[in-house]
């Protein structure tokens, strides 16, 4: 079953992705689909069956299909109860409806737990059987992996990191959760603090805030930059110190954009852990980078998909 391919549907606020996969390889270029250019699920659906129909002509032997969507589901029923950032997305049968218009299995799910599931069976996470995925981005998301199986809770909702409270009194969050994580590591708030810091020292703040940006002045010895990363250290490493005791993983994956700021985020992040958990949590804890980078929804949503196959 390993051989056969599968189509994976990585649905973003911005666009969709889809790529035909083996294992974790795309064999296919990635189709992009611009969301907000087509108004409603029906057109988007009909684009999304179009782009499957071309992708099946040169690989008919794709034999099931993985959808990834942000926000909330029903992963028995195959229902969005609503899509991050995209307007109209409010309890439609997703995973029937294409499973019926492509005429192949297929599997919805949550992207974070996409991203965890792909990081858990190809990627920095494969031989872990506990691991806590991580996804820094716009907002934070997360999977659970837990004694080898993804973890979704009993309303699908586990895992949901960002929304973790860092500061009981801290900044409102969007559900009345005061303090949660990615109201403080997020892209637009590292650019925040950045600015905020660099007027407390007295410096003019670069034109460019971005993550990335902030990560290659950092490297370069600009100590506002290193201020920085050690600030969004401090706040994942308390919401990650609390999900260590909490859950004694294996392993601690990390990716999305943030994510890429490398050494001058996990070397600070790594000894905060070491200062705050016993040795039983952190002895052995591994603190990874993720493999993937853009391609980890569709290759989770694709490996799922497979696995129905085998079920």
């Amino acid at each position: 079953m390993s051989d056969i391919p599968t189509l994976g549907i990585d649905f973003g606020g911005t666009s969709i992705k889809i790529a035909a996969v083996k294992g974790a390889d795309l064999i296919s270029d990635m189709e992009r689909i611009p969301t907000q250019q087509h108004e409603g699920p029906d057109a988007l659906i009909e684009e999304i069956k179009k782009r499957v129909d071309s992708l099946r002509a040169k690989f008919p032997d794709i034999a099931a299909v993985g959808i990834g969507v942000p926000g909330a589901i029903d992963f028995e029923k195959g229902i969005t109860y609503n899509l991050t950032n995209v307007r109209g997305w409010t309890n439609i049968r997703l995973r029937d409806i294409i499973q019926e218009k492509i005429g192949l299995p297929t599997v919805l799910e949550n992207d974070a737990n996409c991203m965890a599931y792909a990081e858990f069976k190809h990627g920095a996470g494969k031989g872990f059987r506990n691991v806590v995925c991580v996804t820094l981005g716009t907002g934070v998301g997360g999977g659970l992996i837990l004694n080898g199986e993804l973890f979704r809770g009993s309303r699908f909702a586990a895992g949901e990191i960002g929304q973790m409270s860092v500061d009981l009194y801290g900044v409102d969050g969007p559900y009345g959760n005061r303090g949660a994580l990615e109201r403080y590591i997020g892209n637009r708030q590292i650019g925040e603090l950045a600015a905020q810091k660099y007027f407390d020292a007295g410096k003019d703040a670069p034109e460019d805030l971005s993550p990335e940006n902030l990560s290659n002045l950092a490297e370069a010895g600009d100590e506002v930059a290193v201020a920085v990363w050690d600030t969004v250290a401090t706040y994942l490493g308390a919401c990650l110190m609390s999900t260590i005791y909490l859950l004694n993983p294996d392993a601690i994956v990390i990716g999305g954009g943030v994510a890429h700021a490398g050494d001058v985020l996990f070397i600070p992040l790594r000894e905060k852990l070491k200062n705050s958990l016993t040795r039983e949590c952190f002895d052995d804890l591994t603190l990874s980078h993720a493999r993937f980078g853009n391609t980890a929804g569709i290759i989770g949503c694709s490996t799922m998909a497979r696995e129905l196959l085998d079920a």
